[in-house]
Order: C-alpha cells, then structure tokens, then sequence
C-alpha cells in the first residue's frame, strides 16, 4: 500500500479552473450595469454567453475586444432604446473576485507540485490576473483563447500535459463543472469535482497536498 509521501510524489502538477474555484462573479454587476442604462433583465449574460458567440472569442477566433464589439452590436440591434456600448462598458469594469481561501490553499501546493491555471477564456484572461494581483500565482496559464479548444476537449488537457512534460496520472484536475472533470479523468489525469473549500482540502489531503 502506497504512504502518503508516495502518493503525494505521485502528483506533479495541480490543474485548476479559475472560474467557479479560484475566482468568483457577483450576478449583480450584470444587473446593475442593464438597470444603468435600460437594457432588459438578463439581456447581458444572455447575449454575451450566446454558445455561438462565446466559444469563437474563448477559442481565440476573435478577441476579446471583438467579442465585447460584437456584443454591443447584437444588444443594439434588439434593444435600439438603450444604451448598449455604455451597458458592456460598465459590465466589463468587474474582474472578478479572487476567493482567498482557495487561493492560498493551492499555493501551499506549490511546495511539492507544479500549479498550472487552465481555464476557458478571452484574450483578457492574463490581463485580468495582473489586474487581480494573481499572475504570479500559478507556474503556467494554459488559456483556451491561446490553444483554440476548449475544456472539455481533449485537446486543451493534452496541451497543458505537453507544457509540463508529465504524464495524465500525474496531474490532479479541479474544476468546478462535472463534465469538465469527467473529460480530463477520461484521458487518465485525477479529477476533483469542486463545489466547497471543505471538499477541496479533503481531496489534496488523500495525495498528501499541501505538504
């Protein structure tokens, strides 16, 4: 039976989201930036999240200066009234919160593994962690912007495992969205489904993480 030193040897690299982990959205900020200026409830999140529009700004086809552009253009086509590229402006303000707890509990990973950021975003994804003060949390920033797929496709768990030159079984993946995990835990790397702090320190206490 393998101690704790050999299981927690047998992990080289912590994988995780930034989304729904390290960084948390206040719904409010949408809500607020509509009633500013008089755009419906929702017409925001709806419009800039269309599946269409989302996956060629968070695979790399467009910027995301265009996505926001485009953004404007739809919301302006259904809502004349209201004043649209104010509404994406304060909207766009927000970076995120960056959940301290989890941040630092990752952190002390470093000491025994590599901690790579993987995330599904914009080309604003590395602008936005030097606005939060994180960019030098994290040994890599794998960016679906920058490899053109996005989780869960094969492809962006592999190019994370080339960066780092291990093998899938031993990379630990967190992330926040169940199908997410099951893809990188198809591929052989182990996955961790996070939905509380409490289940995340039990998680890295099996592979004896942090040291």
């Amino acid at each position: 039976m393998a101690t704790p030193k050999l299981i927690r040897n047998m992990i080289k690299a912590i994988l995780t989201d930034l989304d729904g982990v390290v960084r948390r959205w206040d719904p409010g900020v949408f809500v607020q930036a509509e009633n500013a200026v008089g755009l419906p409830r929702d017409a925001l999140p709806n419009t800039a999240f269309e599946p269409d529009l989302l996956l060629r700004a968070t695979t790399g086809r467009i910027t995301d200066e265009s996505w926001r552009r485009e953004i404007i253009d739809r919301l302006r086509y259904r809502f004349p009234e209201a004043d649209a590229g104010e509404g994406v402006r304060l909207w766009s303000l927000s970076r995120g919160e960056i959940d301290p707890n989890v941040l630092e509990l990752l952190q002390r990973c470093r000491a025994s593994c590599r901690l790579v950021l993987i995330s599904n975003a914009t080309t604003r994804l590395e602008s936005d962690l030097r606005r939060l003060g994180i960019d030098h949390a994290f040994d890599h920033v794998v960016n679906s912007a920058a490899i053109g797929h996005v989780k869960p496709h094969p492809e962006i768990y592999n190019a994370a495992l080339k960066l780092l030159g291990i093998r899938a079984n031993e990379a630990l993946f967190i992330d926040d969205r169940a199908e997410n995990v099951s893809a990188a835990a198809e591929i052989g790397m182990i996955g961790h489904h996070f939905t509380t702090i409490e289940r995340l320190k039990q998680a890295l206490e099996k592979y004896a993480l942090p040291d």
